[in-house]
């Protein structure tokens, strides 16, 4: 049964009135519009320019029962996200109104099982039915994972309006020096198992001079092949935006492996501190200060990078978190969010934050936790009240690869602060916000202490 949708765009109005009249070659029309113009259909909204009607489509050429938006607009609630069809035409259509700077990526599932997603119990046969939007040419790949069976090819399709921000670190560049990626194979003893890391190291790399600073980040294969990590920093380096840094990509063995020792798993944090990055350190030119050390990831990447900054602020000084999964929460423990109250409790440590949340994803990450924009808000007011330097910025998407591409470049931008090192007009922008709260905060603290003198 197809759910109502009370928000429908003018073209669909029109193309309903016009059946309704009679046309009977209306619908036939429509089509090859599509199919010359691709979708999603973008309207402007009367009186409103800072939002647009977004709509997807879907071609019924066989029965069905229904047609479910999954991801980015859609979430991961498969009820509200059905998609209404058009009188008895074989239109199925979902109308959105949205900010203009979205960027986002989703799948459509026809005749979809609508099980929710924490009753699942066979995840691959509860998505046989997402696929990429045929009607939609922007797509994203997302490649096999040769050492992860599990890991297949994903063909994703994207949403993007014209205000959303630009991305210009992600695309090679002619002219830019070419960095090198070795990859290697590392055991651990700590956690017993052997694992990929892929080592970026910039043009010119010698290991003489001043030690370079050390980016770490998590599910190391994405950050090669599906985020263009080497050529981002590249970039970044080539226009004097970075200084010069050696990239450690770290992978997990599986997925079974990942969905362990990410979240707050005391033995990989050890693990990074006592056996991977003295491997680092021992076969390449880096720095030991912490102040020069990043460590990062998404979701559970961000988790992981978070509570490493925690455990080990000697190493990690600063910290780089893509849609973290602060809802996490250990499994005999019956309040959410673990790591936030781990540093509320805990003294301030040395260590910097940049946390970048998206504005869809409201969905849970657990079940009946909160999502992880909401989480990550959280997050961000403990350590602010702690008085961390932290930079925070939310974007307008969910939790897509396609953004985080986006915000790792402005995550490194945002906490590289080095005197020779230029800023983009943006990031100096966020750096004299960061200022300016961090000014208020201390006039605040200065005037809680004051009044409670005086008490």
């Amino acid at each position: 049964m197809a759910t109502k949708d009370s928000l429908i765009s003018p073209r669909l109005t029109a193309l309903k009135q016009e059946i309704e009249a009679g046309n009977v070659s209306a619908l036939d029309a429509f089509w090859r519009e599509v199919a010359e113009q691709g979708t999603p259909l973008i309207e402007p909204i009367k009186d409103d320019d800072k939002h647009s009607l977004v709509t997807l489509l879907w071609r019924a050429e066989e029965e069905t029962k229904n047609v479910v938006v999954v991801g980015g607009l859609g979430g991961a609630d498969f009820i509200r996200n059905q998609m209404a069809r058009l009188l008895d035409t074989d239109l199925w259509y979902r109308t959105y109104r949205v900010r203009n700077d979205l960027r986002t990526t989703y799948q459509l599932s026809p005749n979809d099982s609508l099980i929710p997603e924490d009753e699942v119990e066979d995840w691959e046969e509860r998505t046989a039915t997402y696929q990429h939007d045929p009607l939609n040419p922007r797509k994203y790949v997302f490649p096999k994972n040769d050492e992860q069976p599990e890991e297949k090819e994903r063909i994703v399709s994207v949403v993007e309006l014209p205000a959303a921000p630009p991305q210009p670190w992600i695309k090679p560049r002619s002219g830019v020096s070419a960095s090198q990626v070795q990859p290697f194979r590392l055991r651990s003893e700590i956690l017993n198992n052997e694992r990929r890391i892929f080592i970026y190291t910039p043009p010119g790399y010698t290991p003489g001079g001043e030690p370079y600073g050390l980016l770490m980040l998590f599910d190391g294969w994405g950050y090669i092949y599906i985020i263009p990590t080497p050529t981002i920093l590249d970039n970044l380096l080539a226009e004097g935006y970075l200084p010069p840094l050696v990239a450690v990509m770290v992978d997990s063995p599986n997925w079974e492996t990942r969905n362990r020792e990410l979240p707050c798993y005391p033995p990989f944090a050890e693990f990074l501190a006592h056996e991977l990055t003295p491997w680092v350190r021992q076969h390449y030119h880096v720095s030991s200060d912490p102040a020069q050390t990043i460590v990062g990831g998404a979701s559970y990447g961000g988790l992981a990078a978070t509570f490493a900054g925690l455990r080990h602020p000697e190493i990690f000084g600063n910290i780089l978190s893509l849609s973290g999964s602060f809802s996490w929460k250990p499994d005999d423990d019956i309040e959410y969010e673990w790591l936030a109250r781990q540093f509320a409790a805990s003294p301030t440590l040395p260590l910097r934050f940049y946390l970048s949340p998206g504005l869809l994803e409201t969905w849970p990450m657990m079940p009946s936790g909160p999502g992880i924009l909401t989480s990550n808000r959280h997050m961000r007011n403990i350590l602010q009240a702690k008085g961390y330097p932290l930079y925070y910025a939310e974007y307008n998407g969910g939790h897509d690869v396609i953004c985080w591409q986006g915000t790792l470049a402005d995550g490194l931008l945002a906490l590289i602060e080095k005197d020779k090192v230029k800023k983009p007009k943006s990031v100096r922008k966020r750096v004299a916000h960061k200022k300016m709260v961090a000014t208020e905060q201390s006039e605040r603290k200065k005037k809680r202490r004051k009044h409670v003198n005086q008490g």
